[in-house]
């Protein structure tokens, strides 16, 4: 099996939340080549379920493609913090419920081809009003979805984002009918 072997790492940008590298690497045979890598300090996504059997998605502008997204509520990771304390926070901040039941899923790397970044996924159930402030900003609209539409959605392309597709797969094997 081939291993990437790092020759050389230029720091390129470092910003509040991720930053930029390029690493030269040796292919063999002498040649090299580059790698640009964002570093990512990781995240946390939730699958809330409320009592009514619903999905709750927050609508949200995403700047970079230049629209508006339905995904699960999710938050990046301050330096050191424990997962599941994020998502407590992250879920509060962006649909005002905590979850009395609150369950690791699983995690995944979001886009290894450029970046180390790496979700931490929650099944939020049992929920409870209790909100927090968000974030000054960050705008978003609670959109609740029947569990049963939400897969319907998927395959319509109403629901695009890549963290919220594999958080709902992981989710449906721990929720019962």
């Amino acid at each position: 099996m081939y291993e990437e072997k790092t020759i050389r790492t230029d720091l390129i940008f470092t910003g509040n939340i991720l930053s930029l590298r390029v690493d030269t690497i040796e292919l063999g045979e002498g040649k090299t080549a580059t790698r640009e890598i964002v570093e990512h300090g990781g995240a946390v996504c939730m699958v809330a379920l409320n009592d009514k059997n619903q999905i709750l998605l927050v609508k949200q502008f995403r700047k970079p493609i230049e629209k508006y997204l339905l995904e699960i509520p999710a938050g990046r990771l301050e330096e050191g913090e424990d997962p599941s304390i994020a998502a407590v926070r992250e879920l509060r901040e962006e649909t005002g419920y905590r979850a009395e039941d609150l369950k690791f899923i699983g995690k995944f790397y979001t886009a290894p081809g450029f970046t180390d970044e790496i979700m931490f996924a929650y099944l939020a159930q049992k929920l409870i009003l209790d909100p927090l402030e968000p974030d000054e900003d960050e705008f978003v609209e609670l959109i609740e979805i029947d569990k049963d539409k939400v897969e319907e959605m998927i395959v319509s392309g109403e629901i695009e984002d890549g963290k919220t597709i594999a958080a709902l797969n992981l989710a449906m094997h721990h929720i019962s009918a």
